[in-house]
C-alpha cells in the first residue's frame, strides 16, 4: 500500500517538475542506487526545442532521478521492517506491565480480604476474652469446693499431709493470690454452699439488656418482678413496666412472662387512678407502691382489685423537683422494698437535702421507723435497698462508675465504698432491688437491663 502511494506521489513530482523545468533552471539533489548523493542541473535551452537523436532528454533524466529516488524510499521502507519488530518489543513489554498491574490489583484486593476476615477472627477473639475475664471474675467471687475425701484425711490427721509442701509451687501462689483478692468474708458458706442469706453487698455484675423501648415516652421509666406475689393472677413471671415520660403517667402495662415482655406484647394494661410521678415506684406483695404526680402522697395500689388500698401523705417529705437525684426527673422519692420490707428514700427540708429513710407498713403505709443519713440526695444518681442496707450510685451517664456510699438500718451507721457499677447506656435513670432474684432492675436510655449482684455475710463484730 505505501509502495502504491509513493509511485503516485512521485508520480505527480516528476509532471509538476516537467512543467516548471520548461519555464526555469532547476537544480536536484538525489541518491543513486548506490546510496550516493547525486546533484544535477538542468537549464533550458532558449533555442533548441528539443535535443536532436535524444531520447527524452531533461524530462528523461528527471523521470530516471525520481525513480532512483523512489528506490531509495523503497530501500527505507523495506529496512523499517526491522523497526516494526523494535516496536513490537515494546508493544509486548507494555503488555507485560498491564499484566504485571493486574496481579498486583488481584494481590491487593486478595491482602485485603485476608485483613476483613483477620479483624472479625479479632473481635471474635476479644469476645471471648471478656466471657472469659467475665468467668474468671465470677471464679474469683466463688467459694473453691474441695472434696469431701481430702476434707475428711485432713481433719483426721489435724496436720497438713507431706504431700502439702506442693503447695508452695508458683502455680498454687498465683491461685491463692487471685482468691485472696475477694475477702474471705464474702466467701462464707453454709453447708457447703453458697451463703444465700443477706449480707452486705459483695459486687454488681456487668449489665443485662432485655428490651428497648421504641418512643420517646420510653427515654425513662419503672420496669419491675414482684419479689413476693401473692399468688393468681399475677404470678412471679409477670413483667410490669411505665413509661414515665409525659405530664399524665397512667398506664402500668402486665406482661405475661420475660419472653412476651421481650417480644412486645402485654397481656393486660391496667389504668391507675392517679398519676405517676418519675420512676420512684416499686412492686411488692401484689402491690404496686407509688407517689401521686405533684405531691407527696404515696398509694398503694391492689393489682388484683385494680384498686387503690391505702395512702399516705409522707410528712415533711421534698417533692416535684425540691431534693431529687442529680439526673432531675422529679425523683424526690423513691420507694423500695427488700428482704426487710417496704421502704421510701426522699430527703426533707429539716434534713437540708440529706437523704432520709423511712420503713413502711406495706399495708397501711404507715411510717416505722426514720433515719437520717449525711449523704446528699442531690449528689448520687439512684439508690436502693438491700437487706436492710441503703446503697447510692455515683452517678448516671459515666459509663464506668461505683457504688459509693452504704448505710446499715441496723447500726444507725454509713460509709463510703467503690463497688464497680456499669452504665452501659449513659443515663440510668431507676434502679431497684428484686430480693427474691438478686438482681438490681435498672431503666437506663430506653434500655431495660438487669444486673447480678453478690451479697457476701457480715462479720459479727463489723458495721
Amino acid at each position: 500500500m505505501w509502495l502504491q502511494v509513493s509511485v503516485l506521489y512521485l508520480s505527480c513530482l516528476v509532471l509538476v517538475s516537467h512543467s516548471q523545468g520548461q519555464e526555469r533552471a532547476s537544480q536536484r539533489r538525489f541518491n543513486d542506487r548506490n546510496g550516493r548523493c547525486q546533484y544535477s542541473f538542468t537549464v533550458a535551452s532558449p533555442e533548441e526545442s528539443s535535443c536532436p537523436g535524444g531520447s527524452g532528454g531533461p524530462q528523461m533524466e528527471g523521470v530516471l532521478s525520481r525513480l532512483t529516488l523512489l528506490e531509495a524510499l523503497v530501500s527505507r521502507l523495506v529496512g523499517g521492517e526491522e523497526g516494526a519488530t523494535g516496536t513490537a518489543d515494546v508493544i509486548e513489554g507494555e503488555g507485560g506491565l498491564r499484566d504485571a498491574y493486574a496481579h498486583a490489583t488481584e494481590e491487593r484486593n486478595r491482602l485485603q480480604q485476608e485483613k476483613e476476615h483477620l479483624n472479625v477472627q479479632l473481635q471474635e477473639l476479644q469476645k471471648r476474652v471478656d466471657e472469659l475475664s467475665l468467668e474468671a471474675e465470677t471464679l474469683r467471687q466463688s467459694p473453691c469446693q474441695q472434696g469431701r475425701a481430702s476434707a475428711g484425711v485432713t481433719h483426721q490427721s489435724g496436720q497438713r499431709p507431706a504431700s502439702d509442701t506442693a503447695y508452695g509451687n508458683a502455680a498454687y501462689q498465683e491461685m491463692k493470690a487471685e482468691v485472696t483478692e475477694v475477702p474471705a468474708s464474702h466467701l462464707l458458706t453454709e453447708g457447703g454452699r453458697n451463703f444465700t442469706g443477706c449480707g452486705e453487698l459483695v459486687s454488681v455484675g456487668d449489665p443485662v439488656l432485655h428490651k428497648k423501648a421504641d418512643s420517646i415516652t420510653g427515654k425513662y421509666g419503672v420496669w419491675l418482678q414482684d419479689p413476693e406475689p401473692q399468688g393468681p393472677p399475677y404470678p412471679g413471671k409477670t413483667v410490669w413496666r411505665i413509661d414515665t415520660v409525659g405530664k399524665d403517667v397512667r398506664q402500668l402495662f402486665a406482661y405475661e412472662d420475660m419472653e412476651q415482655f421481650i417480644r412486645g406484647f402485654p397481656m393486660k394494661v391496667l389504668v391507675l387512678p392517679e398519676p405517676v410521678e418519675s420512676t420512684g415506684a416499686t412492686l411488692y406483695r401484689g402491690s404496686l407502691y407509688y407517689q401521686r404526680r405533684r405531691s407527696r402522697t404515696l398509694i398503694r395500689y391492689d393489682l388484683a382489685s385494680e384498686s387503690p388500698a391505702a395512702r399516705l401523705e409522707l410528712p415533711h417529705a421534698s417533692f416535684h423537683g425540691q431534693h431529687p437525684y442529680s439526673w432531675g426527673g422529679y425523683t424526690d422519692i423513691d420507694l423500695a422494698a427488700d428482704e426487710q420490707g417496704l421502704w421510701v428514700i426522699y430527703s426533707t427540708s429539716k434534713a437540708k437535702g440529706a437523704i432520709v429513710i423511712s420503713r413502711l407498713d406495706p399495708e397501711s403505709l404507715e411510717v416505722k421507723k426514720t433515719w437520717e443519713t449525711n449523704i446528699r440526695k442531690n449528689t448520687v444518681a439512684n439508690a436502693f435497698m438491700a437487706c436492710g442496707r441503703l446503697y447510692t450510685v455515683a452517678s448516671y451517664a459515666a459509663p464506668n462508675t461505683t457504688v459509693n456510699h452504704v448505710f446499715d438500718t441496723a447500726t444507725g451507721a454509713g460509709r463510703a465504698i467503690a463497688l464497680p457499677f456499669k452504665n452501659k447506656y449513659r443515663y440510668n435513670s431507676m434502679v431497684d432491688y428484686n430480693h427474691a432474684q438478686r438482681k438490681l432492675y435498672a431503666w437506663d436510655n430506653f434500655h431495660m437491663i438487669t444486673y447480678d449482684v453478690r451479697l457476701g455475710r457480715v462479720n459479727s463484730g463489723s458495721s
